[in-house]
């Protein structure tokens, strides 16, 4: 048996490989990764590696095996039908009979484009018959702070969501409850609806980048459609660019609020603070 994570050398992929080696010996785990280079240190460190790639269904023969515990993470084309690409594992999942299989999805309660792609495959996953554990996860404070020369530059957080809050955590306390669920009992056919302890609003966020910065840091609203438009000048896609603002007019009616305390009760341990992030992005 062994407990496999696909996309594994992706942000989350590699928080959760490297959560599990605290809990379990590396040849328990199996990495999922469509470059192998990419993969060469989990592999010193003893982790299996499988090659196989969403798009390829073939590739994944033989990859899952009867027992074992399957984290799909969620692929990241959005222009692939990512619904498709999932439906690839969960295929292979059936059809090796595995124990469990888990998905990181998000929030219920998210309404935006963006969530089309996660109902969909949920859809899917209940109708395998599969044991499943969703995890709904909720935004992710590096959103935010991995991108923060803009804001350092302009001196102003631009966003499209009012005075919406967000109950963001680290990608390393989602990985955490991931890890919860995968060496875990008794997480089958269950639903997580995961965020931070503490929801925060933009102009919270942008006072809290002025103290730790020392500098007059401004929460700047726009519209979506202004939104949209500066992401696109960014360099985003079009249609990634209004996928994300979306997310915005979301967040603006509350819908990345998360109050089930299922990510702390999982981890064992409090959600990361975005000052916290904040604090260790600038020293990054």
């Amino acid at each position: 048996m062994s407990i496999v994570v696909t996309g594994a050398t992706g942000h989350l992929g590699r928080h959760v490989i490297g959560q599990l080696l605290e809990k379990v010996p590396a040849e328990q785990v199996t990495a999922v990764v469509r470059t192998p280079e990419k993969a060469a240190d989990l592999a010193a460190k003893g982790v299996k590696i499988a090659v196989a790639d969403y798009n390829s269904p073939e590739t994944f023969d033989g990859v899952l095996a009867a027992g074992d515990k399957v984290l799909l993470i969620s692929g990241n084309e959005f222009d692939k039908g990512r619904p498709g690409q999932h439906q690839v594992v969960i295929d292979a999942a059936k059809a090796a009979g595995v124990a469990l299989l888990a998905y990181t999805s998000a929030p219920g309660t998210l309404t935006a484009a963006l969530a089309d792609d996660h109902r969909a495959t949920e859809k899917a996953l209940l109708a395998s018959g599969l044991p499943y554990s969703l995890l709904r996860n909720g935004w992710y404070n590096e959103n935010y702070t991995e991108n923060l020369a803009p804001v350092l530059e302009h001196g102003a957080v631009v966003q499209a969501a009012g005075d919406g809050r967000v109950s963001s955590a680290s990608r390393a306390d989602y990985a955490a409850a991931a890890a919860a669920v995968l060496t875990g009992e008794g997480h089958e056919n269950t639903t997580y609806e995961l965020g931070g302890d503490d929801a925060w609003g933009f102009a919270d966020y942008a006072a809290e980048l002025s103290k730790q910065t020392g500098r007059d840091i401004a929460y700047n609203a726009v519209s979506v459609e202004a939104f949209t438009g500066i992401l696109a000048g960014a360099g985003l896609p079009a249609p990634l660019a209004a996928v994300l603002a979306g997310v915005d007019a979301s967040i603006e009616k509350g819908e990345l609020v998360v109050s089930s305390g299922d990510l702390s009760r999982l981890t064992g341990r409090p959600a990361t603070p975005i000052a916290e992030s904040i604090a260790a992005a600038l020293k990054g």
